[in-house]
């Protein structure tokens, strides 16, 4: 019955299908310039802020909040987002450096693997967030992680319980996952789960820890595509407002046909506003939607994991919690943005209107 339930939840999601554009690093952005040269200080926090707010890396986030906390925010906000050789670029690549990327690891590792299921990863975790950069390393790419899952393995299997409570429902379930979850990553993991050849074993790793780490990294992956891509649209959309701005002053101060001419190259402007608001605005929408609908799968999840009561689906629990709860804070972090898209849009309708029929 509960996976029953559990599969209207997934085929009602939809995938978020926006295509989305992430920049290599060092490549030229087409229509991006300069922050320093064209964002002003308001929209420059803005963006700032959600990058203090929503951004994956905690380098990032920490840069991003003592931009904002400075004398002058305006200002170090724009430093912040000015390209190609900003603190949001520095800041990003600090953040990828080996142990940066290390730490990372394994704060994942405690956000998706308990005590309970998978308690050699999580013991080994812990220890090496205190360690010393080299043996982190050792541990995240030298073996020590292979060998704590191997032992984690081996504890459930001489537990027995969780390849016990096993069902061809639940089979069936991860079947479909590897088919149909929105999430690329999650699909991924369900895929190998019940690969030919997969073992009992496989089944209760994918319980265990592999849904949760990889439901982590489709959060992760959602939330860098589309902050990276928003910060591309506030580059163009602050050049285009500051060119009709300029625009509609010059229209006001020019009389005769000229100012006619003046007037129509002011609404263009307001025009080309609109035209980069409107599909922001959309994908943005796009993105609370599908957050939404991602919501809403993980409570179904987590409501599964509650009535199943057996071993397998109670290691969802916790993460499923945590999961619906991120997904909750992107739908907000996209409603958020929709709406200021929408206000930007307004803000074109209204200049053009102005410029075409001054008072």
């Amino acid at each position: 019955m509960y996976l029953r339930m559990l599969s209207c939840a997934l085929c009602a999601a939809v995938l978020f299908t926006g295509t989305v554009s992430v920049p290599v690093a060092g490549a030229a952005v087409p229509g991006v310039v300069s922050a320093s040269a064209s964002m002003p200080g308001e929209i420059a926090r803005r963006e700032v802020l959600y990058h203090a707010k929503y951004g994956f890396y905690a380098t990032v986030k920490t840069d991003a909040w003592v931009a904002l906390l400075s004398e002058d925010p305006d200002a170090a906000a724009i430093e912040f987002l000015r390209l190609p050789d900003g603190g949001l670029v520095f800041a990003k690549e600090r953040a990828q450096n080996l142990d940066k990327r290390n730490i990372d690891f394994l704060n994942r590792l405690l956000e998706t693997h308990t005590r309970q299921y998978s308690p050699e990863v999580y013991e080994a975790a812990s220890n090496y967030l205190t360690e010393s950069p080299s043996k982190r390393e050792e541990f995240c790419h030298g073996g020590g992680y292979e060998a704590a899952k191997a032992r984690d393995l081996k504890f459930r299997a001489d537990l027995g319980e969780q390849k016990r409570a096993l069902v061809e429902e639940d089979r069936r379930y991860i079947r479909m996952l590897a088919q149909n979850d929105p999430g690329a990553q999650v699909r991924f993991a369900a895929s190998y789960a019940v690969r030919a050849g997969a073992t009992d074993d496989d089944l209760t790793d994918f319980f265990a820890w592999g849904w949760a780490h990889a439901a982590r990294l489709d959060i992760e992956s959602f939330r860098e595509r589309v902050l990276d891509q928003n910060q591309q649209w506030l580059h163009t959309i602050a050049r285009l407002i500051t060119d009709a701005e300029a625009a509609e002053k010059a229209a006001r101060e020019t009389e005769g046909e000229a100012g006619k001419e003046a007037r129509d190259k002011a609404a263009a402007a307001w025009r080309s506003v609109g035209t980069q608001a409107s599909p922001a605005q959309s994908k943005w929408e796009e993105a609370r939607d599908f957050s939404r609908q991602q919501a809403e799968t993980w409570r179904a999840i987590l409501l599964a994991a509650q009535q199943a009561q057996n071993p397998n689906w109670n290691a969802m629990i916790d993460p499923a919690k945590a999961t619906e709860a991120d997904w909750e804070n992107n739908r907000s972090m996209a409603v958020d943005q929709a709406a200021y898209w929408e206000s930007l849009l307004r803000q074109a309708l209204e200049g053009e209107q102005r410029v075409k029929n001054p008072s």
